[in-house]
Parts: structure tokens; sequence; C-alpha cells
């Protein structure tokens, strides 16, 4: 049976001349030949990365990413072209850099002297990586049925109207 790297890198790289998303613009012949036969220890690939962006060539006034990690160790593996996409993403956020948070709500402002003539409605929104679970794109139903009871004992402690309740992953 042939193997990927048994066929030369041009034979297998993307056809990314129409598409408008990051990794497209990123993602070069000469870092999917250096990247395209490597895993991550869950067996997480570059092609499992960047089919999202394959198939989805972008629009040409909405930039998307065009890629997924698969897994935590997906961010060193594939790191060659996940850091650029990001960097360029993120308008220079570059590796090393840190993300300031700041939980406190009294620091929040704004809130109630949100003028409703403009502000109609907001939400939050929130994603999850947990060690040692692979991410959605590349996590099994029984990773997820145990996310799923991580978190539903994280809400399940919280009070009053945040308090969360589970819905059974079939």
């Amino acid at each position: 049976m042939a193997t990927k790297s048994s066929f030369p890198t041009d034979a297998d790289y993307p056809d990314l001349s129409k598409h408008n998303n990051w990794m497209a613009k990123c993602l070069t012949k000469e870092i999917y030949g250096r990247l395209r036969d490597k895993k991550t220890p869950s067996g997480f690939t570059l092609d499992e990365c960047i089919q999202t962006g394959v198939d989805n060539p972008g629009h040409p006034f909405i930039m998307t990413v065009g890629c997924v990690a698969g897994d935590e160790e997906s961010y060193d593996v594939f790191a060659e072209l996940l850091d650029d996409i990001i960097e360029k993403r993120h308008g220079g956020y570059k590796k090393d850099a840190k993300h300031t948070t700041d939980l406190n709500p009294d620091h929040l402002k704004g809130g109630d002297d949100l003028d409703p003539k403009y502000v109609l409605s907001s939400r939050v929104r929130t994603g999850r990586s947990i060690r040692g679970y692979g991410l959605p794109p590349h996590c099994s139903r029984a990773e997820r049925r145990a996310v799923e009871e991580i978190v539903a004992a994280a809400l399940g402690g919280l009070d009053g109207t945040f308090k969360g309740k589970a819905l059974h992953i079939p």
C-alpha cells in the first residue's frame, strides 16, 4: 500500500489558488511537505487540520481561519503553520505573548449604562479545552461524554441562574 510520503508533495498538495482563508495564505508546498507525514500522539494529521479550509475556500470579504487543532499537541506538531496563522489572524499576536485575564466582574465597564437604542442584546461565547482530551474536530464519543461529565460537574457547582444542567450526548 502506498503511503503519503511515497508520492511527491506536489501530487498531494491541495489547490488553494482560489481560497481566501489564513491557512491558504500561510501554507506553502514546502511547509506542507515538512508536516504532511507528522501526527500528534493521538493521531491527528496535517490534512485533518487543514481540511476545513480546503473544503471551504472562504469569501472574498470575510477572512476565515481555514484550519482546526485536533488536540493540544497540534500546536506543537504543526507550529510551523499554526503559529503563522495565529499571528496573522490576531494582528501580530506572537507565540510567546500572554493573554491578560481579569475575571473580576467589578472591573466591567458599561452594563447598565449601555444605550438600548444601540445595544439590543449581547452574548458570551465560550469554548472548551481540557488538558488530556481531544478538541471537537478530533475527539471520540467517549471523550465527549467524559468532557460532558466534567463540565456538568463544574456547572452543577454554580448557584442561582448560573447553575448548569447536563444534556446527555448520544
